[in-house]
């Protein structure tokens, strides 16, 4: 579990394909304090700590990750946003998060409002994913709360100390980030969904 909340970026030192899995190795200052086994969000993908070197470490993504994520896309030098799982005693500053992207989405506005940058981005449908404005969203592993919210499209304004410590400093109009929408308002879509579909079963037997 995770809070959206990014510790710091990582850049991609290698990456290497095996079958329909892919290796990558990330330099980043927090390796030396990592461990086999644990849990890092990257770009707010969940994946598993399976190598640590001198300042850097090893994940691999298997082939369903890298359809539903944008991991596939990166190159080496490129930067990603890290965040270790949440302690039981940490302060919740995001909101929770589970590492587990739902969809991609493309950036199909980028724009610089003279203090602040506002992003809009357009994913594909789906009556399981929805936000509402003021309510939460993860972009690229980062809690950010929603501005404009319409169907499939929504957008977000961010912060000066945001743009400068994670990799939305690098986002341009056309680009791919991942998303995970919130775990609450899956839940309920989720119900409603089952139920409107259960209901409609229903009358169609009478």
């Amino acid at each position: 579990m995770f809070s959206g909340i990014i510790e710091q970026l990582g850049r991609v030192r290698s990456i290497r394909r095996e079958n329909e899995n892919v290796h990558f190795v990330l330099e980043a200052d927090m390796a030396k304090e990592l461990k086999i086994d644990q849990s890092v969000a990257h770009n707010g993908v969940c994946l598993t700590v399976v190598d640590v070197l001198d300042n850097a470490f090893q994940v691999t993504a298997i082939h369903e990750t890298l359809l539903r994520t944008n991991l596939g896309l990166l190159n080496e030098g490129d930067e990603v946003n890290l965040e270790r799982c949440l302690r039981l005693n940490d302060r919740l500053d995001g909101h929770m998060v589970q590492g587990h992207v739902d969809t991609t989405a493309l950036c199909t506005v980028a724009e610089d409002q003279a203090g602040s940058w506002k992003f809009t981005f357009e994913y594909k449908r789906n009556p399981e994913w929805v936000t509402v404005p003021k309510g939460s969203i993860c972009v690229n592993g980062i809690s950010l709360t929603v501005v404009d919210s319409e169907l499939s499209v929504f957008s977000v304004c961010i912060i000066p100390y945001t743009m400068e410590h994670t990799n939305l400093k690098n986002l341009k109009t056309g680009d791919t980030v991942n998303l995970e929408f919130d775990i609450i308002g899956k839940y309920v879509m989720r119900y409603l969904n089952i139920t409107n579909n259960q209901m409609t079963a229903a009358k169609s037997r009478i």
